[in-house]
């Protein structure tokens, strides 16, 4: 069995539905924390994920503003039941098409906890930045954990940057998987805008990411590469 696990927050109009009807393809359940949102992103959830068992939990207040007491409640929530793997992303990141048809023989790795996968930061709907301060999809990141019930799982206690599952996955058996992952949060300049200022404001001092990173957000002529399915 394969967990969708997510957090969103007022994603209507954005990536949502896209990144949905990917995933249920692939998916046996859903786990979905809605950080309060004020638009249709629960309906969103509900409809598009109608025909597959799923669980929406409603927080009255946002909690971004401490990412690590987010992602601990979709942790608690994500692993009630013992779930058997559990898939993480986010609402702007979907597999590639081959994911659907390759992610069984994953599930089937015996003597593996975690899988990780290179990610890429699209500037577009068809191009992804790489340069020295883009280089995400140059190493592994986990996105897949098998649940073990009897591990003392920890998490980092950071306001930004703490991680979407515990960070100590690692001491788990693992593996690298040749699956990408295509991440829209900085495909549009708005969106681009709006990261960059939530940056200034949470992170002034780029304590918890990098300021160079931060700033290069603006960049007027980023060093794009098409995407090949």
């Amino acid at each position: 069995m394969l967990r969708l696990s997510m957090t969103v927050r007022n994603e209507e109009q954005r990536y949502l539905k896209k990144v949905l009807e990917s995933a249920r393809l692939y998916i046996d359940d859903a786990v979905i924390i809605d950080d309060a949102s004020t638009d249709n992103t629960v309906l969103l959830c509900e409809s598009v994920l109608r025909e597959i068992p799923h669980r929406i939990i409603r927080n009255e207040e946002s909690k971004f503003h401490n990412e690590w007491e987010l992602r601990r409640q979709q942790w608690d929530e994500t692993v009630k039941n013992n779930p058997d793997w559990i898939l993480f992303l986010d609402a702007d990141e979907m597999f590639e098409n081959s994911f659907a048809y390759g992610v069984k023989t994953l599930t089937q790795t015996p003597d593996c906890y975690l899988f990780s996968f290179r990610l890429y930061d699209f500037w577009d709907d068809d191009h992804y930045r790489d340069d020295d301060l883009w280089r995400a999809h140059h190493y592994y990141r986990p996105f897949m954990l098998r649940y073990k019930s009897d591990f003392a799982y920890e998490f980092a206690q950071t306001s930004q940057h703490c991680g979407r599952m515990p960070y100590n996955v690692f001491q788990l058996p693992n593996l690298i998987s040749e699956f990408r992952v295509k991440h829209f949060g900085w495909a549009k300049r708005e969106d681009r805008i709006i990261k960059f200022n939530r940056y200034m404001l949470l992170d002034p001092n780029g304590e918890n990411g990098s300021m160079a990173q931060y700033l290069s957000i603006n960049d007027e002529n980023p060093n794009l590469i098409k995407w090949e399915e």
